[in-house]
């Protein structure tokens, strides 16, 4: 009998992070964030997209769900970060056809290094940088993880909470000091939730150029829960939003 040796979907189809160059005017993409809820992770974004001093794009979308337990966020270089959201998506797919089962979460999340360390070569030169925040569930441990990533492809993980982008930093601090007086993210509703995350979304916007505010368009949010992922309905977020505005 002869076994069928499993190729990777890597094998098969040659990863879009070694084939493509980018421009020194490609457009970036920020600000984004993820914060643990009771009984889910919800990520949301800017919709600013920007090439030097110039604003590209205000309706781009930076929240992606890769399978139904993954959903990512990506800040950086926006069109080599779509290109290789893509293709983890099919890489997560075709794995799950050729086994029969979902790929484990340190699989996903190894795959993901993988091609953020691909992606090096050309980061080390100041094109094509991208650092995505990733959601996962675990379904086998019912837990919630948020990680994020440096360019070379390490991982690191946060108790409750993730930001990347370049008004990530002016927004760092706020975590902890919503932490520490309104008690842990993960222990609160996501309603709750939703207004701090606008909340610091709208500081960003205010001491960054690049991060756009949601005065004119609303900003992308993403849930993920133990029944998957979906987006925050508007009937919940247009009324955040505008007491997020009223607050100014």
């Amino acid at each position: 009998m002869i076994e069928a040796k499993y190729r990777s979907f890597d094998e098969l189809v040659k990863s879009p992070i070694t084939t493509s160059g980018a421009s020194p005017s490609e457009v970036h993409g920020t600000t984004v964030l993820s914060l643990k809820f009771d009984g889910g992770v919800l990520s949301l974004a800017d919709r600013r997209a920007t090439a030097g001093n110039l604003i590209m794009y205000d309706q781009a979308e930076k929240i992606f769900a890769l399978d139904d337990a993954t959903v990512v966020a990506i800040s950086g270089a926006f069109a080599r970060s779509v290109e290789v959201c893509r293709f983890l998506k099919h890489s997560f797919k075709y794995y799950k056809r050729s086994v029969l089962h979902e790929m484990s979460v340190e699989g996903k999340l190894a795959e993901i290094s993988k091609a953020l360390a691909g992606n090096a070569p050309m980061a080390a030169q100041g094109i094509g940088v991208f650092l995505p925040i990733v959601s996962v569930y675990d379904a086998k441990k019912d837990e919630f993880g948020v990680y994020f990533f440096d360019g070379a492809g390490a991982r690191f993980q946060n108790g409750s909470y993730a930001c990347a982008g370049s008004g990530s930093e002016r927004i760092r601090g706020v975590f902890e000091y919503i932490a520490r007086m309104k008690g842990p993210f993960e222990s609160r509703p996501m309603e709750e939730v939703l207004r701090d995350g606008l909340e610091m979304l709208d500081i960003a916007a205010e001491l960054d150029s690049a991060t756009g505010g949601f005065a004119k368009t609303l900003p992308v949010t993403r849930i993920l829960d133990r029944n998957g992922t979906r987006e925050v309905s508007l009937e919940l977020l247009k009324p955040t939003v505008d007491a997020v505005l009223r607050t100014r």
